[in-house]
């Protein structure tokens, strides 16, 4: 097991990769404790559940939405839930934005932690504070920053995902390296079969580092005010791949990575040979790197990035890459969006 402690200025995180499930109780006090997850994850793993209230809310990005808040809110009330009480989602990352936020508000805050079972939500969604829901179909139009007190990354709960999800978590770790840890992108090249056939070091690894790089840059910017925009590279457009054509997070992120590396190539700051090794490295992960043909237009996919939260005018603030472990945030116009997005529609 590896440990990463995250402090930043809504407190301290503690992230256990390669930790158990079976050892909850040494990170929270069961006796006071509310689990929220859902229906496939209560399947799956229920019976490795502590013994513990459990909140069941709804399955897929429809079920994140302040409604469900509400419904937690009243349940927390029924169960007498306190600040002294702890929170802990389990499941994948709409399950732990969702967790997150409800424990986040409700009477001001009161503690949370986090067992994500996707690689995405263990490499990605789980950790650095964000917790939010949509608002009309739009990706985490409402939310807070707060850390959770703990996130065990459990391998042994990603050994039951489709191969599919495997692969939408690969392009959160893919994202990490690409933007801050130009050696960590060079062990992906050799190594992403490996982890994604659980190969203990490879996994381990590949956890790890990727989440070194995003606790690196939240430390320095919870709030993100600067640096942490980095993080979004490939979100921009992903977010909007995902609300218009409906492909898994993962799979958005990496067409959205595709984009922003073109435009990058295209201002002169990426060289055309590291355009290509990401999108080799994507498609090893088993990822698309274009637009399923005839799935949406361009004006579609712009409209949905207007609504972006990083939006100025005329413009949007764009994670870009300067070379393979190097990113920037750029305005990009809309205009010049625009032109690119039309070439991948």
């Amino acid at each position: 097991m590896r440990t990463l402690n995250l402090r930043t200025g809504t407190g301290e995180s503690r992230i256990l990769i390669g930790e158990s499930i079976a050892n909850l109780h040494d990170y929270a006090d069961i006796g006071k404790a509310v689990i929220i997850t859902d229906a496939t994850v209560k399947k799956l793993h229920g019976g490795k559940f502590p013994k513990a209230p459990v909140i069941e809310i709804g399955l897929g990005e429809g079920n994140k939405t302040l409604d469900t808040v509400q419904k937690i809110y009243r349940r927390f009330a029924e169960l007498e839930i306190e600040r002294g009480s702890t929170v802990i989602g389990i499941g994948g990352g709409i399950v732990t934005d969702v967790a997150g936020f409800a424990a986040s508000t409700y009477m001001r805050g009161v503690d949370f932690g986090f067992v994500p079972t996707t690689l995405v939500a263990q490499a990605d969604a789980a950790i650095g504070g964000k917790n939010g829901v949509n608002l009309d179909g739009y990706k985490n139009l409402v939310g807070t920053i707060r850390q959770p007190r703990f996130v065990i990354c459990d391998f042994e709960l990603l050994r039951t995902l489709p191969k599919r999800e495997m692969s939408c978590g690969f392009s959160e770790i893919i994202k990490h390296a690409a933007i801050a840890d130009a050696q960590f992108f060079a062990y992906l090249e050799e190594n992403v079969q490996n982890a994604m056939g659980f190969k203990k070091t490879a996994i381990e690894k590949a956890v790890h580092d990727a989440l070194a790089v995003k606790a690196g840059i939240v430390s320095e910017d919870e709030s993100e005010k600067g640096g942490r925009m980095k993080l979004n590279f490939g979100h921009t457009v992903g977010h909007a791949i995902e609300k218009c054509v409906g492909l898994p997070h993962g799979e958005a992120v990496s067409i959205g990575m595709m984009v922003a590396a073109g435009i990058s190539q295209k201002r002169g700051i990426l060289a055309q040979k590291d355009v290509e090794r990401l999108e080799a490295v994507l498609k090893q992960a088993g990822l698309p790197t274009s637009m399923p043909k005839g799935k949406a237009g361009a004006a579609q996919l712009l409209d949905a990035v207007k609504r972006d939260k990083k939006r100025k005018s005329g413009s949007i603030m764009m994670s870009l890459l300067s070379g393979i472990g190097k990113a920037q945030v750029s305005e990009v116009g809309i205009n010049e969006l625009e032109g690119i997005l039309n070439d991948i529609c």
